[in-house]
């Protein structure tokens, strides 16, 4: 959704680009009306460039304030929207002002035209910076797409959360960094009945306790629900993970407790050990994987229709 955007230049490069390319007119009315155009017009290219915010899908708009600041991003744009503007009357001030100088020296009103778009430009350095700044972090930003089906796989670490996004997709998934941690987010995809789901897996979200994250990382966390998801919680009854039982079955309750999302509980590795409490499964050697992937379709199926609520996310687990 991002990735077209362009790079910002800074104040003195716009400055820089709009001087040089006056200085190739042949009189000083036609040096101010280049220069004047370059600015307004290359200001204008760049607030056009981002995305109305306002029609963002939810999770994306949300992703974005988490990120930067979708406010931020706003009185940025209007700043430079602001410069354009200016810029624009400033060239048709001083244009009207060589024309009416005829016959006389009009460098020193070409020279005033140029001061003047300087200072313009100087005022929103701040606000070009900031913008190149926010286009950076958000052309990292995970493609994960709102409107297609998500199965988010939670559980601690080690418990075979990226052997079973491998196993269902079949592929090795895109790995990406989130723009405001230095955690990775893991993105798979599958087909079944020509349709297309998404397999995500968010480390450092969704495998400890909601009170050990961060304030970025809660609304991150919330940020999800707006998906059309359910959340796979993956447990390890072994504890080759290196987590107790118990520490696993608290944190599916406290997840439970903040993401209102549907959820299905599974017991992994059962080629280690057995859990006849939960539907179990062995992304080692396939057992039970293809049980559980369907009982996931059918939980984000009736999601869709509109069947399944964040009251599900303590009735779907088996």
């Amino acid at each position: 959704m991002f990735e077209r955007l362009p790079t910002i230049p800074t104040s003195q490069e716009l400055l820089d680009k709009s001087f040089r390319r006056a200085s190739r007119a042949a009189d000083n009315e036609s040096m101010v009306l280049n220069a004047g155009n370059i600015l307004s017009d290359n200001l204008a290219n760049l607030i056009r460039k981002f995305p109305s915010f306002e029609n963002l899908p939810p999770f994306y708009r949300e992703m974005v304030d988490i990120t930067v600041g979708v406010d931020k991003i706003r009185i940025s744009l209007s700043r430079l929207r602001w410069a354009s503007r200016q810029t624009r009357l400033i060239t048709r001030e001083y244009v009207g002002k060589i024309r009416r100088a005829r016959g006389t020296d009009s460098t020193p009103l070409r020279k005033s035209a140029f001061g003047r778009f300087s200072s313009v430009m100087r005022s929103i350095e701040k606000d070009m910076l900031f913008l190149n700044s926010a286009r950076n972090l958000l052309r990292k930003m995970p493609t994960i797409d709102p409107e297609t089906p998500a199965i988010l796989i939670a559980g601690y670490p080690n418990v075979g959360k990226s052997s079973f996004i491998i196993r269902i997709t079949g592929a090795k998934p895109e790995v990406a960094s989130y723009p405001f941690t230095t955690r990775r987010i893991i993105v798979g995809h599958f087909v079944r009945d020509d349709k297309k789901y998404q397999v995500v897996d968010t480390p450092g979200l969704l495998d400890r306790p909601m009170s050990e994250r961060n304030e970025i990382e809660r609304q991150t966390v919330a940020a999800l629900n707006h998906l059309q998801g359910v959340v796979l919680y993956i447990l390890d009854p072994s504890e080759h993970c290196g987590y107790p039982l118990d520490s696993q079955l608290r944190l599916a309750e406290d997840l439970s407790n903040w993401i209102k999302l549907p959820m299905l509980v599974v017991a992994n590795k059962v080629d280690l050990k057995r859990y006849s409490d939960l539907a179990e499964m062995s992304t080692e050697t396939g057992e039970g994987v293809s049980l559980v992937l369907e009982r996931l379709i059918a939980l984000l199926d009736s999601k869709g229709d509109g069947l399944a609520s964040s009251s599900d996310a303590d009735k779907s687990i088996l």
